[in-house]
C-alpha cells in the first residue's frame, strides 16, 4: 500500500509540474473600433503598448487603465521598447515612417521617414543600438541608429520579412515568410551574413528565442512551430499549433513557449532541454488573438482582439472579404496561471 501511495504521489507531482493550468483571467477594454497587430511590454515601466488602427494605446498594467493614445501613427504594426534611451519607435505602415516618443511622457521625439514600404515588424537591439524595420512591401529591412534617430541602410532581404529577434550579442534573426526561410543579419556588418530552410514549416510569422540553449521558435501559417539551432540553422524539432498563428514568445525562466493561435488558442511548449521540446497544453483564448506579448516581470501573457460580425460572401472585387468588427468590443486578454 505505502509503494502504490508512494508511486501516486509522484505521479500527481509530475502531473502537477506538467500542467500550468493557463487561462485567461481577465480582459483590459480598449476604445476604439479598428484593426490591431502587435503588442509590446515595457517591463520597466510596467506598461503595455498595444497597436490599434493609426494610433498606439499605451496601458498601465498596475490599474488596468489607458494612461495614452499615441496618435499619427497610420497603419501601426510594431512598438520596439529601447528602456536604456527612454525611447520607443513605433512602425507605420502606411505613412513608410517610423514614429519617435518619449517611453515615459509619450511625447513626440521625431517621426522618420524611411525609403522602405509598409514597415511592419520593428526590433530594437542594444547590443549595437540600432533599430530595423521589416518592410513587407519593399522586401528589405531599415536600419536607424536608436541614439541619433538617422537612417544608416537599407538591407535586401530577399522577400517578405515579418518578426525579429537579437541574440543581444551582434546577431539578429529574421522570419522571411513567402521564402520560408531565417535570415541573419550581422549588426556591425549591417548585412546578411545566413540563410537558412524551415522547410515543413510554411509562411512563417512569429519568433522568439532561447537566449541560454540559443534555440529559435518560429511559427508558421501550415500550424507547425519548428525550433531551430540559431548557430548553425539546423532544425531541432517540429510541433504542432494551432491555425492563425502570428506571434510567439518565450518565458525564459519557465522555460516555456507560447503560440498565439487566431482561432482562439495558446500552444503552450516546454523546453526540457536545448534538443528536447513537448507540448504541454492547449490555452483557450479568443478569435482574432494572433499576437502576443510577454511580460517578463509578471509572467503574464497579452493577446489584443475583438467581438467579429458577420463575414460578408466573396465578390469578384473582393475575394477574401474580412468579417467587420463589433463596435467598442477591442479588448487586450491577460493570461496567467491558477
Amino acid at each position: 500500500m505505502k509503494k502504490i501511495i508512494s508511486l501516486l504521489f509522484v505521479c500527481f507531482c509530475i502531473s502537477s509540474c506538467l500542467g500550468q493550468n493557463y487561462k485567461v483571467f481577465k480582459k483590459i477594454s480598449i476604445s476604439g473600433d479598428e484593426g490591431w497587430d502587435y503588442l509590446a511590454v515595457d517591463d520597466i515601466n510596467q506598461h503595455l503598448f498595444v497597436s490599434h488602427g493609426n494610433v498606439v494605446n499605451v496601458i498601465d498594467l498596475k490599474t488596468d487603465k489607458t494612461i495614452a493614445t499615441i496618435p499619427d501613427t497610420k497603419g501601426v504594426h510594431g512598438i520596439a521598447i529601447a528602456n536604456d534611451l527612454n525611447k520607443a519607435f513605433i512602425s507605420d505602415g502606411k505613412d513608410n515612417a517610423v514614429t519617435i516618443v518619449n517611453l515615459t511622457t509619450f511625447e513626440l521625439i521625431a517621426k522618420v521617414p524611411i525609403e522602405g514600404q509598409k514597415p511592419d515588424a520593428i526590433l530594437y537591439d542594444q547590443f549595437s543600438h540600432k533599430v530595423l524595420t521589416y518592410n513587407a512591401k519593399s522586401s528589405d529591412a531599415t536600419v536607424l541608429d536608436a541614439v541619433t534617430n538617422k537612417v544608416l541602410k537599407t538591407i535586401p532581404l530577399g522577400g517578405k520579412p515579418e518578426f525579429s529577434v537579437t541574440n543581444t550579442k551582434g546577431l539578429i534573426y529574421v522570419n522571411i515568410e513567402d521564402k520560408n526561410e531565417i535570415k541573419t543579419i550581422d549588426t556591425s556588418k549591417l548585412e546578411v551574413i545566413a540563410t537558412w530552410s524551415i522547410s515543413p514549416g510554411d509562411e512563417p510569422s512569429g519568433l522568439a528565442i532561447d537566449l541560454e540553449t540559443n534555440r529559435l521558435f518560429s511559427v508558421c501559417g501550415n500550424n507547425l512551430m519548428i525550433v531551430v539551432d540559431a548557430a548553425n540553422g539546423k532544425i531541432i524539432k517540429t510541433l504542432p499549433i494551432d491555425d492563425g498563428c502570428d506571434g510567439v514568445a518565450f518565458d525564459a525562466k519557465k522555460k516555456l513557449a507560447f503560440s498565439s493561435n487566431g482561432i482562439g488558442t495558446i500552444t503552450v511548449v516546454k523546453e526540457e532541454n536545448a534538443n528536447i521540446f513537448v507540448v504541454q497544453e492547449t490555452v483557450k483564448t479568443q478569435k482574432g488573438a494572433r499576437t502576443i506579448a510577454l511580460n517578463k516581470t509578471t509572467h503574464q501573457l497579452y493577446l489584443a482582439t475583438a467581438d467579429f460580425g458577420v463575414k460578408p460572401e466573396p465578390t469578384a472585387e473582393n475575394l477574401k472579404p474580412r468579417a467587420s468588427l463589433v463596435p467598442n468590443s477591442f479588448v487586450v486578454l491577460v493570461v496567467d496561471t491558477n
